[in-house]
């Protein structure tokens, strides 16, 4: 944890657990300028650790027969993947979970991602899930879909969230909640919508070069790709449900775990879901998330049972995001006796 907070992190925190074990630990500060601590079971935005739970939904949806992978977009959303070369009636929801469909990341055309200035002036900003992948589609995608390619893209995910909740009639957050968040009763986790503020114990976060703090923010941009609010521990009892099989029949799971290479991230990566290679042999599950102040990576071993999340609550560089890829690396090598 010092090794991550000495990169420049403001506050750090992070859990381990595995059948017999919870681990905790702290670094740096919840508010720059201050000694307060870091909470105890910090709420945090989880960024695109979010994208494992939309995936989740789309294959539970797939196992009931509502759906399926090979389904293309067009089917679930005509017209609404068109223009500039973009076709989705020649992308699959496969595609999409994988990002392997080649529209292009709506997340950099974000004013309040993008600078303090922007970030001030949009930060209670509301955005439409049809108006961020209207704002994709005028621009051409990063290559056709049958070129199998990889290229990571936010936008897959709002489609994924758009199409959940055609297929269901009822919103991806309320899918969220429902098959997820109330069943592994994780208290301490939410799907804020447009609502700017995080409730409960949370560190300031902060970002950009004038560290600002921008714990303030409607995410709704990040609606199925980034927008979750949760705590380390909660994102440890997700990981260890998902992997071990509690959340998706066998098939739905071998399905998210079948990985593709990732060349952007150095990684493989299945369905919403990353395959990181482990230093002492054989490899994890999990997923990188940011969201504007907030950085997170955790998962889990392939059958669950050992777990480890770190946030930090500050935009972090390489060696932050380095020093926190080693923490989960030999937290999860670790053996007890």
């Amino acid at each position: 944890m010092d090794a991550v907070h000495d990169t420049g992190a403001v506050g750090v925190s992070a859990e381990v657990t595995s059948p017999d074990t919870r681990d905790i630990a702290h670094a740096g500060t919840a508010e720059r300028g201050t000694r307060r601590q870091m909470p105890l079971n910090g709420r945090f935005r989880i960024g695109s650790a979010t994208k494992t739970f939309t995936a989740t939904v789309v294959l539970q949806l797939v196992g009931e027969g509502r759906m399926s992978l090979e389904d293309t977009v067009e089917q679930w959303l005509p017209g609404v993947v068109q223009g500039n070369g973009n076709d989705g009636s020649q992308i699959t929801v496969r595609q999409l979970l994988q990002h392997t469909s080649g529209i292009r990341d709506i997340g950099p055309e974000i004013p309040a991602l993008k600078s303090a200035d922007g970030y001030r002036a949009e930060r209670f900003r509301t955005y439409t899930p049809e108006e961020l992948v209207a704002l994709a589609m005028q621009l051409p995608p990063n290559f056709s879909p049958d070129e199998e390619q990889w290229s990571y893209s936010n936008t897959n995910y709002i489609l994924a969230a758009m199409i959940t909740q055609k297929v269901t009639g009822r919103s991806w957050a309320q899918e969220v909640n429902d098959r997820i968040i109330s069943p592994l009763g994780l208290r301490d986790t939410s799907t804020p919508g447009t609502f700017p503020f995080i409730l409960g114990p949370h560190a300031q976060g902060y970002a950009f070069s004038t560290g600002t703090d921008v714990t303030v923010l409607n995410s709704s941009m990040a609606v199925g790709s980034g927008s979750v609010i949760s705590t380390a521990h909660d994102l440890n009892r997700f990981y260890a449900a998902l992997l071990g099989g509690r959340l998706l029949a066998p098939a739905q799971l071998d399905e998210m775990t079948t990985t593709v290479n990732a060349p952007e991230l150095g990684v493989r990566y299945g369905l919403g879901l990353a395959e990181i290679p482990l230093s002492c042999g054989g490899s994890y599950f999990g997923h990188r998330g940011e969201l504007l102040g907030y950085i997170t990576w955790g998962g889990a071993t392939r059958d669950g049972t050992r777990t480890a999340v770190v946030y930090v609550s500050s935009d972090g560089g390489h060696d932050t995001q380095q020093a926190m890829i080693t923490l989960v690396d030999q937290e999860l090598c670790r053996t007890r006796s």
